[in-house]
């Protein structure tokens, strides 16, 4: 039912809860489909979450956004939580036991030396001559035994690390077994072992969504459809009809995870195959990860196809106007150039995005010695990460550290602009199954932007280059293919820019677009709902 205020007058076609799980600042695609269907008329509430400090919330355009705190206890692995007999039979309790008994046995090692030098140096402050007798003796003894009891301690202690490394890596055999074999007892529920720490997530989530009472719920990737299914249910048991939206983002089991251990994708996974059939419909990213999806789920309807693309240019600038900083004048658009203290007329390749060596930004460093004088600007979430730093020490090492710059995100309605002042948009990814299937949201943003491209030879973006003429495409982690396509586009950018002017080519690559396909979508099952409540 639409959203009433308080005098019980129609505010909205409905109450839209999103959930995402990130803290929304850098997720484009999250950031727009709220603004956009809160600027339809839908009521709009966007959760994501902080791992750490206090949540806080904003508001983006009529949309409102509440970040919740996370407490993740239960992401701790076992051997963090455990001893480890099978793993590392000598290695101590977790917690504070090592750090204690490594200590203690320096203090013993101390005492012993310090009561030694005072038998020599103050041997009358020590005791009587009795006692200094007997003193010696003992000491005699504790000088060995103390040494081989720090050596045990200390062999104990490197167990214990190891123990807990290993625990957390989760990539022994025993690993292997104790997924193998709770998969085989529980199926697609053996993520309750597998990955507790997706009941983290449901904790922090499911008050929120269950006191927001909404009509649709829109859960992005596969941590939230888990929560958004069970909060479903809920309303549904408490007689209020609720429809679910799972938005996949990527193809789970071709995800290279951020935890590269046994555990995590059979975990993860199972969590996706049990919650899938409760989605009233499906949205995803292309057409490719749609059949994925068709046949691993067994998905009777196809998913609809809602495109990373930025907002349309032109609608971009003005919209960009009506933002405005504190002062109350219009926010601008930094300068890409400016921030890479570069002019005009510096050939300048951009890569936009999360960064990873899958996503090949370390082939980009490699070619900077065979590309005199162009300069590279890597647009990432934290320019200052540990991964960022090792790109540009390697930059520095092959003499070209002055040529390699990177710089923090810009808000989204602010990409397109920013980007254009490159001569080149790269995407230089490498063969994953996800980087096969879909045009990425760099492919759009550098589209809109009006830049030449240089892509890999993944799939997808690969023939869709080719066939439009707007770059070239290079050969995956080959550096001397990649330099080649760089060099090609420089030469001559104009006849891939002029590609752009075809009429209709941007139209459908645009956030406008694609918000009216998410607005016909929610109306749809709203409405679906609505006609199958039971009449008072």
């Amino acid at each position: 039912m639409d959203t009433q205020s308080a005098g019980g007058e129609m505010t909205g076609k409905g109450r839209v809860v999103m959930l995402v799980d990130n803290k929304v600042d850098g997720d484009s695609r999250v950031q727009k489909a709220a603004e956009s269907a809160a600027a339809a008329g839908w009521d709009v509430t966007l959760l994501g979450l902080v791992r750490t400090g206090k949540g806080r919330s904003w508001k983006l355009g009529d949309a409102e956004v509440r970040l919740l705190p996370l407490k993740a206890p239960l992401a701790k692995r076992h051997a963090e939580r455990h001893r480890s007999l099978l793993r590392r039979p000598l290695a101590y309790p977790p917690g504070p036991i090592a750090a204690y008994r490594r200590q203690w046995a320096k203090a013993w090692r101390a005492d012993v030396a310090t009561r030694r030098a005072a038998l020599k140096v103050a041997p009358k402050a020590v005791g009587t001559p009795l006692f200094r007798r007997v003193e010696g003796v003992r000491l005699r003894v504790a000088g060995p035994v103390s040494n081989i009891v720090q050596r045990w301690v200390g062999l104990r202690s490197r167990h214990s690390t190891a123990a807990q490394l290993a625990g957390r890596r989760l990539r022994g055999p025993l690993d292997r077994l104790f997924t193998a074999a709770w998969t085989a007892v529980k199926g697609k529920r053996a993520w309750r072992r597998l990955e507790p720490a997706l009941w983290d997530y449901e904790l922090t989530y499911g008050p929120e969504i269950d006191a927001l009472k909404p009509d649709l719920i829109h859960a992005n990737d596969f941590r939230m459809l888990g929560v958004g299914a069970r909060a479903t249910v809920r309303a549904r048991a408490a007689g209020r009809s609720v429809k679910l939206v799972w938005d996949a983002h990527e193809f789970l089991p071709g995800v290279r995870p951020w935890e590269d251990n046994a555990h995590w994708i059979p975990g993860n996974t199972a969590h996706e195959s049990e919650y899938a059939p409760y989605a009233d419909a499906v949205v995803t990213v292309s057409e490719g990860l749609s059949d994925l999806l068709i046949e691993r789920h067994g998905l009777t309807e196809r998913p609809t196809v809602v495109l990373n693309a930025p907002d349309r240019p032109a609608d971009a600038e003005a919209h960009a106007v009506t933002r405005v900083t504190a002062d109350g004048e219009p926010e601008p658009t930094p300068d890409l150039r400016e921030l890479c203290g570069i002019g005009p007329d510096v050939p300048l390749i951009v890569y936009s995005g999360s960064p990873g060596p899958q996503r090949g930004l370390g082939d980009l460093v490699e070619t900077l010695p065979k590309l005199d004088g162009v300069h590279i600007a890597f647009v990432v979430p934290n320019p200052t990460s540990a991964y960022m730093e090792t790109l540009l020490a390697r930059a520095a090492e092959l003499g070209a550290g002055d040529r390699l710059h990177t710089v923090p995100y810009v808000p989204h309605w602010q990409v397109v602009r920013f980007l254009s002042a490159a001569d080149a948009g790269c995407i230089p990814i490498h063969h994953w199954p996800n980087h096969e299937i879909a045009l990425i949201t760099k492919f759009f943003e550098y589209s809109h932007a009006r830049l030449p491209l240089v892509v890999s030879d993944v799939r997808t973006m690969s023939e869709v280059t080719r066939s439009t003429g707007q770059g070239e495409v290079f050969t995956a982690e080959d550096t001397d293919d990649l330099a080649r396509a760089i060099k090609q586009v420089l030469a001559d950018p104009e006849p891939y820019r002029a590609v752009y002017d075809k009429p209709g080519l941007l139209d459908a690559w645009t956030w406008e677009a694609q918000a009216e396909v998410l607005d016909e979508l929610y109306s749809t099952l709203v409405t679906d709902r609505k006609k199958s409540e039971p009449r008072p």
